[in-house]
């Protein structure tokens, strides 16, 4: 098929390699322009922007889609389908009819459950015990799309960035497989029932609520692992759990109830495995510990 692939982060990758892969013609690869990122601030390409360079392909980086010179360049391109993976741009409806079979996107959930942008932080937040990704056909609603196909997993102990890379996986065979037999795929309608929205990620939503159980907070640290990184502040510093497991313990929530970071939550306790302070690596809790004692009675916001 002649295809326009649409995507930035790393999740999309593996979706633009298995098609470039399955040999379909890749007229033209969509992602968001280059932006300042790391601690230098350098204009940076994204992922798909230099993968799809290294494969030799067209890449295209408009700020917008609602220009008509945009549309009609894209439009121009005679494709049979687009193949979107989190591109960050939302399609108008010229763009979503200018393929002769649509928009097909990857989507990172079992929908209708967390429709929108954080599907899998959202998921383990939650508590949900499994999610998926599904191969859903765009229409100008967020996420309303009937979906062709979906595979699961469970979400057990797994953090999002180790989700997100098995859900990128998965996607990408999945897509492959519904672009080489369409008509075995057909679109099923998404449920009325069981519809909930995954709001963007806030910075904020990091700082870890101490108040919550001890369940709760354990999942806030694998939600916002590797991004933004789940924090608490002592000190002056902000030092973010990377790994956590529940324990048993007592105490105001917030405080630590030994001298080896056991934290008290609103029920049961917190214990720290992996840590990192500001401008350093991650470290083992113990290793933290030894040059920057956080002593027991201590109360960490």
């Amino acid at each position: 098929m002649r295809i326009a692939f649409m995507g930035t982060p790393d999740f999309a990758v593996p979706t633009l390699d298995a098609l470039h892969g399955a040999g379909h013609d890749i007229a033209a690869v969509y992602t968001q322009p280059p932006r300042r990122a790391g601690r230098g601030k350098a204009v940076q390409p994204s992922p798909v922007h230099k993968r799809a360079e290294a494969l030799g392909l067209e890449v295209r980086s408009p700020l917008t889609l609602r220009d008509a010179d945009e549309q009609a360049a894209f439009a121009a391109l005679g494709l049979d389908v687009a193949v979107v993976a989190a591109y960050g741009l939302i399609l108008p409806v010229p763009v979503l009819e200018a393929p002769r079979f649509g928009c097909l996107n990857v989507h990172g959930s079992l929908l209708p459950r967390w429709r929108g942008a954080a599907p899998v932080q959202r998921a383990i937040l939650a508590g949900d015990r499994e999610t998926g990704v599904g191969i859903m056909q765009m229409e100008k609603g967020l996420d309303t799309g009937p979906v062709r196909l979906e595979g699961r997993t469970p979400i057990d102990g797994k953090t999002a960035g180790d989700l997100t890379s098995e859900l990128a996986e998965l996607g990408a065979r999945l897509m492959v497989q519904v672009l080489a037999e369409p008509d075995t795929y057909p679109p099923q309608a998404q449920p009325d029932e069981g519809i909930t929205y995954a709001a963007k990620i806030e910075k904020a939503e990091a700082k870890i609520d101490f108040g919550q159980s001890a369940e709760a907070v354990e999942r806030q640290v694998r939600a916002f692992n590797p991004m933004p990184g789940a924090f608490f502040e002592f000190a002056s510093e902000r030092i973010q759990i990377l790994a956590a497991t529940p324990a048993d313990g007592t105490g105001d929530p917030g405080e630590a109830i030994d001298d080896a970071l056991l934290i008290a939550c609103g029920s049961g306790a917190i214990r720290p495995l992996t840590v990192k302070r500001a401008g350093r690596g991650a470290m083992a809790a113990s290793e933290l510990l030894r040059g920057f004692a956080i002593p027991k009675g201590s109360v960490l916001a």
